[in-house]
């Protein structure tokens, strides 16, 4: 199968949807996030959606993409073979309930990779005011899938920033994954897969069993980097990148490793990985950025 580079560009069709205290505060107990951000709906200003709640705003879309990609030819079964590599998002201000988005998508890039090819398609959610409100880059890896052309990135994507060397991490968070947890991020998100909650599925396509969602991988790394780091404001997180490179099993332990914190102008770069039971890297070369004066909690 080939997937050409022409296809950079294309638009995705606009996706409309309301924000609810009921679906952010889910997300939240998917996680285990007990934030009175996200859970007290009496406290001064009213709840906001954890950052992560962003991946769960766009999945409809990525569910059903062949029905969002504005090309008549494009060809949709190169799809089949996609899994999800990589995740940035970046936060303009918070989600609260009662937000109504419209997302606006496109294809950002299509590039050759040693196991395939790489896609990396962009959504900017823009509320009522058409102010925006959060932008992803979700990048997915084509095993197979050849790109003929070279490839095309005409604008620069989210990479995270390069960590520093470190002998050992600053910290580390052990965060057992209950057997139930791809269940209940199913059911609390909508994200929904069977091959994380199918053991029959999942023995379909080759693994040996069901494996956690990786966006929860990612929102538990998120959790720990919003409450060790920035003294529980998720506010201060402006953005978020990993690359997802291991799988993690039901019923295991998992570690969130911090292995680099550096300064910039405005803020700090917090770089992460999160090792599965064997010690293997599910998440490769995170980063989160967290903005210095940031306000309080909102």
């Amino acid at each position: 199968m080939k997937l050409s580079s022409r296809f950079v560009g294309t638009p995705l069709k606009d996706y409309h949807t309301e924000i609810t205290w009921r679906r952010t505060m889910n997300f939240a107990a998917a996680v285990e996030d007990n934030n009175d951000c996200y859970v007290d709906d009496e406290r001064e200003g009213g709840i906001i959606a954890p950052p992560m709640f962003s991946v769960a705003v766009t999945w409809p879309i990525l569910e059903r993409i062949w029905e969002y990609i504005e090309a008549k030819d494009f060809p949709t079964e190169v799809l089949l073979t996609q899994v999800h590599h990589t995740e940035a998002l970046e936060f303009h201000r918070p989600l609260r309930p009662g937000d109504r988005l419209t997302v606006k998508g496109r294809v950002a890039a299509i590039l050759p990779h040693r196991a395939g090819a790489r896609v990396v398609v962009r959504f900017d959610a823009l509320d009522q005011a058409d102010e925006p409100v959060f932008t992803e880059h979700m990048g997915a890896l084509l095993r197979g899938v050849q790109c003929p052309d070279g490839g095309s990135c005409p604008d620069p994507i989210p990479e995270g920033f390069p960590p520093e060397e470190r002998e050992a991490p600053l910290w580390e968070s052990r965060i057992p994954i209950d057997p139930l947890r791809p269940h209940i991020y199913d059911g609390c998100t909508d994200i929904v897969f069977p091959i994380h909650t199918s053991k029959s599925f999942a023995h379909q396509v080759g693994l040996p069993g069901t494996i956690l969602q990786g966006t929860a991988t990612l929102a538990f790394a998120a959790r720990e980097m919003v409450n060790r780091e920035a003294g529980g404001n998720p506010v201060a997180l402006k953005s978020v990148f990993c690359r997802f490179t291991g799988m993690v099993f039901p019923g295991t332990v998992i570690r969130v490793q911090l292995i680099g914190k550096r300064g910039k102008r405005d803020g700090t770069a917090l770089h992460f990985i999160v090792l599965n039971q064997e010690g293997q890297k599910a998440i490769s070369g995170g980063c989160a950025y967290l903005k210095k004066e940031s306000p309080g909690h909102l």
